[in-house]
């Protein structure tokens, strides 16, 4: 059974499913950014805590594994950790699981904090995160790794997909 640092509970709603009756793909993606948005502020870093650092997150890549279906009116811890990343991106890993522990599907996603005035990544944002958190031990160990030398993805110019949470 996998666990994480923090989770929270979500019952799923009648209008969330879809024709086969079970939870439609995209609102997945629904319960993680809310789980986002609790993990970070369960750290203390509120939207108006990262507003006034002119700072908020991005998501920048998500992708699902489904593993067993949710029905309407079934309950499903969702949770969130940061395991990695290096340079502008941090790396976190949400897993759903029913109440008793059986996995229903992971979401592993890759955010980035945008500068608000400049509109690019910040270049450290685990050490920022760090540095505003009341709760910084709920961000899990410091996996600053330097910086991003990867290939394959420009993240120099600071854009996404939206709000990371």
């Amino acid at each position: 059974m996998e666990t994480s640092p923090f989770s929270v509970r979500i019952r799923t709603r009648a209008y969330e499913v879809d024709r086969q009756g079970h939870l439609n793909q995209a609102v997945y993606l629904q319960y993680a950014e809310h789980a986002r948005w609790q993990f970070l502020q369960a750290a203390g870093l509120t939207p108006d805590v990262l507003g006034e650092a002119g700072i908020g997150p991005v998501l920048l890549k998500a992708g699902i594994r489904f593993q067993r279906e949710l029905r309407a009116g079934d309950e499903v811890d969702v949770g969130c950790a940061i395991s990695g990343g290096r340079g502008k991106l941090i790396e976190l890993t949400q897993p759903f699981l029913t109440p008793g522990g059986l996995p229903v599907a992971r979401v592993e996603g890759t955010i980035g904090l945008l500068d608000l005035t400049t509109r690019r990544l910040l270049p450290d944002p685990r050490t920022t995160l760090r540095q505003l958190a009341k709760n910084p031990a709920l961000l899990g160990p410091d996996t600053s790794t330097g910086p991003d030398t990867s290939t394959g993805t420009d993240t120099s110019t600071g854009t996404g997909t939206g709000p990371a949470a």
